[in-house]
């Protein structure tokens, strides 16, 4: 027959466990949710730079056609000599 004795009860009490395994798997799910928070974040952040990006742009866009627009005005206004 068999050298192991008949054990009686749960699994749990009688095989070993491997706590090494599960922290490490533990830990990449833990890594795995801060990286996808990091990453939401990235993501939040580039869309502001975006909007800041398109912001700034109107504004010199805007500041370029009021210097022209001045510079047409005294070119048309200016009496004929």
């Amino acid at each position: 027959m068999s050298d192991r004795p008949i054990r009686t009860g749960s699994r749990f009490l009688y095989e070993p466990f491997d706590s090494a395994h599960a922290r490490i798997e533990t830990h990449e799910q833990v890594t795995a949710e801060r990286w996808a928070a990091l990453e939401r974040r990235l993501r939040g952040i580039e869309t502001a730079l975006d909007r800041l990006e398109r912001r700034f742009w109107m504004l010199v866009y805007g500041v370029a056609t009021a210097m022209i627009s001045q510079i047409i005005y005294g070119i048309l206004t200016k009496p004929p000599s």
